[in-house]
């Protein structure tokens, strides 16, 4: 698969709209895609990608969206074909398509799939980590499809493990674990200007700006688009150099995970004593 960037002129990398942002996203690509939960989704960028009929996705992601939003509608559509992430609890579609062995699915710590991101983006190969030690992680077994009938089509492989003696003397056993890089990355930021740089709001920074340095070509949604110098550097969570293009997407829907709320009751009243 051979990707081009066109650049863009000067340093500015606005694009007009979310679907000329993505529109060379070929079928067949991999994805890296910030968020935490469905703080920080690109929800613009991906309902473009389904809009434009993309399809045979390789998805990275901390969790792959709720049923009717966020990256559950690229799965509904069935237009992922293998995903990486941590956490899958609040999709039942994703349980469906894998049970029923429709979907690749690999399951990975989740600072072990932060550290692989960081690592594909910043040229390192791969890196040494005790998570996972002594369990499948390592050793190997783990369900990636299944056949449809029970049985496993698909079983994670075993990764090398080697023991380092720390400073005080001690050792203990590592897994080796490889980078992820990807073709494109798409990013969701609170605000952004025309050269890239992006600002993310607290718990949407945990996973976005890592997605966004493993992608080849990083697309950034920004809710708030500002001109160059209207971001104090000291205030940059993402660098323009890692940002391609620039798509302005303001407001847009909130959504809240899970609502849990408490019944308020009156507080109790009391008779004052006597003597």
């Amino acid at each position: 698969m051979t990707i081009t960037t066109a650049p863009a002129r000067g340093r500015d990398k606005v694009v007009a709209t979310a679907a000329d942002a993505v529109a060379d996203v070929p079928d067949g690509a991999s994805l890296a895609v910030g968020g935490f939960g469905l703080c920080g989704v690109p929800a613009a960028l991906v309902q473009a990608l389904l809009d434009a009929g993309t399809t045979d996705l390789s998805v990275v992601s901390n969790n792959c969206g709720v049923d009717d939003w966020g990256l559950g509608l690229l799965l509904a559509a069935g237009r992922i074909r293998r995903m990486t992430g941590s956490y899958v609890g609040e999709n039942r579609e994703l349980e469906r398509q894998f049970l029923a062995g429709e979907l690749e699915l690999v399951l990975t710590p989740q600072g072990t799939l932060a550290e692989q991101l960081r690592a594909g983006g910043s040229g390192i190969a791969a890196f040494w980590t005790r998570t996972g030690v002594g369990t499948q992680v390592a050793d190997g077994g783990l369900p990636r499809r299944y056949d449809g009938a029970g049985g496993v089509a698909v079983a994670s492989p075993p990764k090398e493990v080697r023991s380092f003696t720390a400073a005080d003397g001690t050792s203990a056993e590592h897994v080796l674990e490889e980078a992820i890089a990807t073709d494109f990355a798409l990013v969701h930021a609170a605000r952004g200007d025309r050269h890239g740089n992006l600002v993310f709001h607290r718990s949407a920074r945990n996973f976005s700006p890592l997605a966004a340095m493993a992608g080849r070509v990083c697309v950034a949604q920004v809710e708030e688009l500002v001109e160059p110098g209207g971001i104090d550097p000291d205030d940059v969570h993402l660098p323009g150099a890692y940002v391609h293009r620039v798509v302005h997407v303001p407001g847009g829907e909130k959504r809240i995970e899970k609502r849990t709320t408490t019944p308020t009751t009156p507080f109790p009243t009391s008779t004052p004593k006597e003597g």
